[in-house]
């Protein structure tokens, strides 16, 4: 069996202001809803965000 190098890898920390808004949580559900994995989910936006911010320049 070959093992898989993860090569790169971040971590997050929620902001003590944003706890309210229950990100996880919300995450975890729509991850649920949609079949998909949080990590997919937070990749995908990622992904997103920059694309919008690469067009401003």
């Amino acid at each position: 069996m070959v093992k898989k190098r993860v090569l790169n890898r971040i971590s997050i920390s929620i902001p003590q202001s944003k706890l309210a808004e229950k990100l996880v949580e919300r995450l975890l559900k729509v991850a649920k809803k949609r079949d998909r994995s949080p990590n997919h989910l937070v990749v995908e936006a990622i992904l997103e965000y920059l694309k919008r911010e690469e067009k401003k320049g």
